[in-house]
C-alpha cells in the first residue's frame, strides 16, 4: 500500500518571548511596533546575527544551531495564520486606512497565501507572490481554510502572542520553538506565565543558544 502523506502540522516557529512571557509590550504604533517598552533588536538580535538572516546585506554571519533556526522558518510552510496587530498597528475599522500593506513593503517575507484575523472584514491583497486573506472565524475554521490553502504543506502561526495563545487554548498547535529573551518587560501581550503550563500537553527541549543571547523551547505534541 502506499504510504499516506503526513499529516500537515500547525507550527510555531521563531517566536521570542521575553523571560516573563511577553510577545510585546503596550502602545503599539508604526514607530513602535512591538510597543513603546520593548527594543525588537533585543529579540531578534540572536536571528540577525546568522547567516540565513533574510535582512543580511553583507556576507558572513553565524552557523549552527541559531542558524538552523533561522532556516527552518520557512520549510515546507504552504501558508500562514497571523492576527491582525501583526499586520498593522491601526485598531478599529478599515476605513481609514484602506491602503495600509503592512510592515513589510511591496515583497514580504511569507511567499505563500496568508490568513489575517480580525473582526473587521477587508478584500483580499496581494503583494509579489503573498497573498493576504482578512477572516473573521474563529481558529478552527482559519486553520482550515489555510490548509487547504497550502495544498499538503504545514501552516505557520505566525503571532502575535494572543493569537498563538487562542490556537493552542484551542489545542489546535502541533509544535512550537519559542526564542526566550533574558530581559523583563512587566506588562503588554503575554504567550505564557511560565512555559511549563503547555506541558500536561507538549513535551519540552530547552537548549541555550550558542550565542547567549537567548533559550530556544522546543515544544511537540505528547
Amino acid at each position: 500500500m502506499p504510504t499516506p502523506p503526513p499529516a500537515q502540522l500547525l507550527r510555531v516557529h521563531n517566536f521570542m518571548v521575553t523571560q516573563d512571557g511577553y510577545g510585546a509590550g503596550n502602545d503599539q504604533s508604526l514607530d513602535n511596533p512591538f510597543g513603546s517598552a520593548i527594543n525588537p533588536a533585543v529579540l531578534f538580535s540572536w536571528a540577525g546575527a546568522t547567516a540565513s538572516w533574510p535582512g543580511r546585506t553583507e556576507p558572513g554571519g553565524s552557523r549552527g544551531l541559531d542558524d538552523y533556526f533561522t532556516r527552518d522558518w520557512g520549510r515546507n510552510i504552504g501558508a500562514e495564520i497571523m492576527g491582525r496587530n501583526k499586520f498593522t498597528p491601526y485598531r478599529g475599522p478599515w476605513e481609514d486606512h484602506a491602503d495600509w500593506q503592512g510592515w513589510w513593503g511591496d515583497e514580504p517575507p511569507f511567499r505563500t497565501p496568508v490568513f489575517v484575523m480580525t473582526h473587521h472584514p477587508r478584500p483580499s491583497l496581494t503583494l509579489s507572490d503573498t497573498t493576504f486573506h482578512f477572516v473573521t472565524a474563529d481558529p478552527a475554521t482559519v486553520l482550515a481554510q489555510a490548509r487547504e490553502a497550502a495544498q499538503g504543506k504545514d501552516v505557520r502561526l505566525g503571532g502575535g502572542a494572543a493569537t498563538v495563545r487562542e490556537f493552542l487554548d484551542a489545542d489546535l498547535v502541533d509544535t512550537l520553538h519559542v526564542a526566550v529573551s533574558p530581559v523583563k518587560l512587566g506588562s503588554g501581550t503575554r504567550l505564557w506565565h511560565s512555559p511549563d503550563e503547555l506541558l500536561d500537553r507538549f513535551h519540552m527541549d530547552v537548549v541555550p543558544s550558542p550565542s547567549g543571547g537567548v533559550t530556544h523551547h522546543l515544544f511537540w505534541r505528547r
